[in-house]
C-alpha cells in the first residue's frame, strides 16, 4: 500500500524562496529542500511543516508501507491561478506515482483551503495541522493559552473569579443599576488582587497550624492575641456608631475622623495587648530580649496619640467636640489659672506627648539590652 504525504503550500512560499519548480518529489529532494528553505528564511514555519512532513513519511515506513514524499505550491499571482496550479500538480503526482491514498499536511488555514482540491484527486486519510510553538501573534497565543487552561491553579486563580464576575455583573445591573453593580464587581475584583498580591491566602492557610503551634507550647501571645481581636472589634463599632449620625450631615473627612477618634483608643490598647503578649513570649522563651520588641508597645502607643490627635484637631474645628479645659492648678505659692487649649495646641500636647513615649521608649530598650541611648537612638 502506498501514501502520498503532500505539504501543501498555497501562497508559494517554497517556490518563491528556492526558485524550485513544482512539484518536487522523493525522500531526499525533500529533505534538500528543508535546507534550502531554512537558509532562505530561517523564521518561516513552510520549514516546519517540511520536517512533519518528512516525520510522517518516516512513521509509515517503520510500519511496513510505502510512503511518497512529496511538495506542490501555488506558482501563480492570483489565487485562482494558484488554486489550479495545485490541481494540476496533484494530477501529476498520481498520474506518476498512482498512490492508493494521501495525507495531507498544511501548517495555516490557507494551505487548508486546498484540501478539497487533493480530495477530489485521490482519497485524503488524514489532515496534519502544523501549529509553530516559536511562531509569534496568533500561533504562540494559541501555545500560552493550552498552556494556561492545562495549569489548574491558574484557572482557579484567574477563571473562577472572571466567571463569577461575569455572571454577577447582568444580576446587579438589572437590580442595582449600571454605576452600583460597576462600582461592586470594581471593588469585588481589587479586593481578590489586594489578596493575591499580598498573600493574604497563604497567611489564613498558615494560620490554623501557628494557632495550633501557640497552644501546645503555652504561648501567652496565643491569648492577648483573641483580647486583642476583641478590643479591635469593639473599636471599630464604637467608631462605626459615632460617624454613622455623621453619615448624612457631614463631609467624609468629618465623619472619618469621627470614625478615627472613637475607635483609635481602643485599636491602640488592642495592639497594646498583642505586643505585650509577644514581648512576654519572648521574654520566656530567650534570656536577652530583643530591642524591637521592647520597642513595640511603646511605638504603638506613640501612634495611637498622634492620631487621636490629628483626628481631634479637625473635631474641635468643626465644632463637634469641645475643647480640653484645664483646671485651675495650685504648686506651692504658685496657681495657674484654669484654661482651655485651642485645636492648635491641643494637636500640640497630643504630637509632644507621643514622641515623648516612643523616645521613652527607646530609654527603656537601651537600658534593659545594655546599649547606650546614642546607640539605640542610630539604629
Amino acid at each position: 500500500m502506498s501514501t502520498l504525504v503532500v505539504c501543501v503550500d498555497r501562497n508559494n512560499d517554497i517556490g518563491r524562496k528556492t526558485g524550485l519548480a513544482m512539484p518536487v518529489a522523493g525522500w531526499e529532494a525533500v529533505r534538500s529542500l528543508v535546507t534550502d528553505v531554512g537558509l532562505a528564511d530561517p523564521e518561516d514555519s513552510s520549514v516546519n511543516c517540511l520536517l512533519e512532513t518528512l516525520r510522517v513519511a518516516r512513521d509509515l515506513r517503520d510500519g511496513n508501507e510505502e510512503p511518497i514524499v512529496a511538495v506542490i505550491s501555488g506558482t501563480a499571482e492570483t489565487r485562482v491561478g494558484a488554486d489550479r496550479a495545485v490541481a494540476a500538480q496533484m494530477d501529476e503526482l498520481v498520474a506518476e506515482h498512482d498512490p492508493d491514498s494521501a495525507i495531507i499536511v498544511i501548517d495555516s488555514a490557507e494551505d487548508e483551503r486546498l484540501v478539497p482540491i487533493v480530495e477530489s484527486r485521490i482519497r485524503v486519510d488524514a489532515v496534519d495541522r502544523v501549529v509553530v510553538r516559536q511562531a509569534r501573534d496568533i500561533e504562540s497565543t494559541y501555545y500560552l493559552l493550552k498552556q494556561f487552561l492545562a495549569d489548574e491553579e491558574l484557572r482557579q486563580t484567574v477563571l473562577v473569579p472572571t466567571g463569577i464576575a461575569l455572571i454577577a455583573f447582568p444580576v446587579l445591573l438589572l437590580e442595582l443599576g449600571l454605576a452600583m453593580a460597576t462600582s461592586a464587581i470594581t471593588a469585588v475584583i481589587g479586593l481578590f488582587v489586594l489578596y493575591k498580591g499580598l498573600a493574604i491566602g497563604d497567611y489564613f492557610r498558615d494560620l490554623p497550624g501557628e494557632a495550633r503551634d501557640a497552644l501546645y507550647s503555652g504561648r501567652v501571645s496565643i491569648v492577648t492575641y483573641v483580647v486583642a481581636l476583641g478590643l479591635s472589634l469593639i473599636g471599630v463599632f464604637v467608631g462605626a456608631l459615632s460617624a454613622e449620625s455623621l453619615v448624612a450631615s457631614e463631609s467624609i473627612l468629618i465623619t472619618a475622623m469621627a470614625f478615627t477618634f472613637e475607635s483609635v483608643p481602643w485599636l491602640a490598647v488592642a495592639a497594646l495587648t498583642a505586643s505585650v503578649g509577644r514581648l512576654l513570649d519572648e521574654a520566656i522563651r530567650n534570656d536577652r530580649l530583643r530591642n524591637s520588641y521592647l520597642n513595640l508597645p511603646f511605638g504603638v502607643l506613640a501612634v495611637g496619640l498622634v492620631v487621636r490627635g490629628f483626628s481631634a484637631y479637625f473635631l474641635q474645628r468643626d465644632g463637634k467636640i469641645g475643647p480640653v479645659v484645664v483646671p485651675e492648678i495650685s504648686v506651692g505659692q504658685t496657681t495657674i489659672s484654669q484654661f482651655t487649649l485651642d485645636p492648635g495646641t491641643r494637636l500640640a500636647v497630643y504630637v509632644f506627648v507621643g514622641v515623648f513615649v516612643s523616645l521613652l521608649g527607646v530609654r527603656v530598650a537601651s537600658y534593659v539590652s545594655g546599649t547606650t541611648f546614642g546607640e539605640e537612638v542610630a539604629e
